[in-house]
């Protein structure tokens, strides 16, 4: 190896390219210690008295024959070893040392070594200004991919800050699709639970993506309209999930249903729906501080307060689908439907109160909650007809009256009178065109004639 290294360098100049790949086509083929072989020709061709446009044409080669190395524990060490031979000459090759970062996060990340694959991405100079914007914006959306695998949502926020500044220069559509997947994870992973769900959501509708993807992002949709907090902004996801018709076809279609009915939700249905959820929606918070009470009153007994994400989700709904049911409750009567303290239950509501997402008033004096019975048939949340029909209470009026006077029914009955009139009037609006149609043609023989 050493003696015909030796022998082409002696060589005129235009013969050393060739003499140089063809000594690296004897070495894939008959190397038995390939690692090292190949480095120590990697290291005579980047050597700093090597002529560099000679340099540039054998590393091209380089690059371009190292795909056909069969072993790819071999192929990853050469590779390791290139990225680390070019990387002090990154200024003099480039484009070289970017495409064996590539090669190399490929094989990394089909090996689920993602974090490597991640940071083997990083090292491609994105900013010294040579690299075309819409390459730049591919890499920092690979690399937030890579790190979300991790779940690492803490080292994907630098490089989705980059890709967003960038976002504007995508030219073709699996690049604006990436960096929208990309938008709706980093929302999910940071608890921005409703932008995520209605980036899904989004996502769902686009054609291009297969039938299997498109229900996927539907179902991941749905899972974060329901982690989401309790009001009117979650309340109008709901809306729009619950009246896709294929939201019928998803496991999770049950929880959304008793969700957009404002209807209570048993531990049992959220121990199997939590079973579904991945590691960070399941995310432990920060344990809540005491709530302090009188000296004289009774030893409180359940949880302080929520104690995941999803429990937080869960009470929170159910505080408003007790407000749905009931003109009023104490403070012990929620904490047993929320399984909380009497206190913590109450903490829960005011919140719910200060947030404007609760319309109801504290008596701290009778330990009551008084809900706001004159707005549930408006506003933006979404009022069933069995939690009306419950609120309303059974007076021995007929069942079907009840229903018929519904706030649920009575909207969507208003709805069908609106289409029915706006598809009145464009049919009105068509004869009179069509009536002109005739007239004009009727009279353009008379016009020939004279």
């Amino acid at each position: 190896m050493d003696a015909e290294l030796e022998r082409i360098s002696n060589l005129p100049q235009k013969d050393k390219s060739q003499a140089y790949l063809s000594l690296l086509d004897q070495i894939l083929a008959s190397s038995g210690s390939l690692p090292a072989d190949l480095s120590q020709w990697l290291s005579v061709v980047v050597g700093s008295d090597f002529p560099q446009i000679v340099a540039r044409q054998v590393l091209d080669g380089y690059v371009a024959k190292l795909p056909e190395i069969t072993d790819r524990e071999a192929r990853k060490e050469v590779l390791n070893r290139s990225v680390q031979l070019l990387q002090p000459r990154v200024t003099s090759f480039e484009e070289q040392l970017c495409r064996l970062r590539e090669q190399y996060a490929d094989l990394l990340e089909q090996d689920e070594e993602f974090p490597e694959a991640a940071k083997v991405l990083i090292g491609i100079p994105l900013e010294s200004g040579s690299r075309p914007d819409d390459y730049k914006l591919r890499v920092y959306i690979r690399i937030v991919r890579l790190f979300l695998e991790e779940e690492d949502s803490t080292s994907a926020d630098t490089y989705f800050n980059r890709a967003s500044l960038l976002a504007h220069c995508a030219k073709d559509l699996e690049t604006q699709l990436q960096f929208k997947l990309c938008q709706a994870r980093m929302f999910d992973y940071s608890r921005r639970f409703a932008e995520a769900s209605s980036k899904y959501h989004e996502l769902s509708y686009v054609t291009a993506l297969a039938e299997e993807e498109r229900l996927q992002a539907l179902g991941a949709a749905i899972i974060c309209a329901v982690l989401a907090p309790a009001g009117p902004v979650r309340s109008r996801l709901l809306a729009s999930l619950y009246r896709d018709e294929r939201a019928a076809q998803s496991e999770f279609y049950p929880i959304l249903s008793k969700m957009f009915l404002d209807q209570m939700i048993r531990p049992a249905e959220v121990a199997a729906f939590a079973s579904k959820l991945q590691t960070h929606q399941l995310a432990k918070l920060p344990p809540t501080q005491a709530v302090v009470i009188a000296d004289d009153a009774e030893l409180e007994t359940g949880k302080k307060g929520p104690e995941t994400v999803l429990d937080r989700a869960m009470m929170e709904h159910n505080v408003l689908a007790a407000s749905r049911v009931y003109n009023n409750i104490t403070f012990g009567g929620l904490g047993l439907l929320l399984g909380l303290r009497s206190s913590a239950a109450e903490a829960m509501a005011r919140t719910m109160i200060q947030q404007k997402r609760l319309k109801a008033t504290l008596d701290q004096i009778d330990g009551l909650i008084l809900f706001d019975v004159g707005t549930r048939e408006g506003g933006d949340a979404a009022v069933s007809n069995v939690a009306a029909q419950a609120a309303a209470g059974d007076d021995g009026a007929d069942t079907a009256e009840e229903a018929g006077n519904a706030p649920a029914t009575k909207r969507w009955d208003m709805q069908i009178r609106q289409t029915l009139q706006l598809a009145e009037s464009i049919a009105a609006r068509c004869e009179v065109l069509l009536a002109e149609g005739a007239s004009s043609t009727a009279s353009a023989p008379v016009a020939a004639s004279a």
